[in-house]
């Protein structure tokens, strides 16, 4: 993997997930496992990170494919990424209308993006679009059963609509793809003994005391650092207990 140069990294505002801060480890690493293991679907292809965030996971999806176009529609964003990870040919533009010509691309990755969109069904249809025939899009998404679990409306404030997966494969089908595999990411051991030693569930003594704008506790500051992808399982059973769902849908 090619290391990033050394640029200031960007703030973190709570809309996006950002490498190299210890109370955010933990987010950062749940996000971090789906580039890990959907990195093979990019081999040699030619990919469209469509809201890429801070730009890592293009970074690392520069390790495997043909070419990556990055785009993002906050000019920091951009302005971050094309200083810290050259590889990624970053570009500004909005999600509704992809500045792509149709067919363009064999890949597009939107992780932990879709659920910040106000026109979903818009932006699923334009991934269809500059996709070429056979081509995949890679999505994950907040599980809104587990996530805003009994609210009408998303508990992230930067969220407009959360999916949980029957909704997340309706919009893909009846934006004209076909579903390939829908799976989850889940706590794995270490993680389940994380959520028992702090009340029940680790994620709610994060948010706790990051709402309480304190010091975290030693231990708990701690034990976020620690966690690393491989504490993290992406599986297809129990789909509805998964924290993220995760989708690989085919244009035909």
């Amino acid at each position: 993997m090619s290391e990033p140069q050394s640029v200031e990294p960007l703030p973190l505002t709570g809309e996006r997930t950002v490498p190299g801060i210890a109370e955010e480890n933990y987010w950062f690493r749940r996000h971090e496992v789906v580039y890990r293991d959907l990195l093979g679907r990019c081999a040699g292809a030619a990919v469209l990170e469509a809201g890429s965030g801070e730009g890592y996971g293009a970074n690392m999806i520069a390790d495997v494919a043909s070419s990556v176009i990055g785009l993002d529609y906050d000019v920091s964003a951009v302005e971050h990424v094309r200083a810290r990870y050259p590889r990624v040919d970053m570009r500004h533009g909005n999600l509704a209308e992809l500045p792509l010509p149709d067919a363009s691309v064999d890949v597009v990755v939107n992780f932990q993006v879709i659920e910040h969109l106000w026109d979903q069904p818009q932006f699923i249809r334009e991934c269809l679009r500059v996709l070429k025939p056979g081509g995949r899009l890679l999505i994950s998404t907040p599980n809104r059963i587990t996530f805003s679990p009994g609210r009408d409306t998303p508990l992230n404030p930067f969220h407009t609509r959360e999916l949980n997966a029957a909704e997340l494969t309706e919009l893909l089908v009846e934006s004209g793809f076909d579903i390939e595999l829908m799976t989850g990411v889940h706590h794995g051991p270490t993680l389940k003994a994380l959520d028992a030693k702090h009340g029940g569930s680790f994620i709610d003594a994060q948010i706790e005391r990051a709402l309480a704008g304190e010091p975290w506790p030693a231990d708990l500051t701690a034990d976020v650092a620690a966690v690393s992808v491989d504490d993290f399982e992406l599986r297809e059973p129990d789909i509805d207990d998964s924290l993220d769902l995760v989708a690989i849908a085919v244009k035909p």
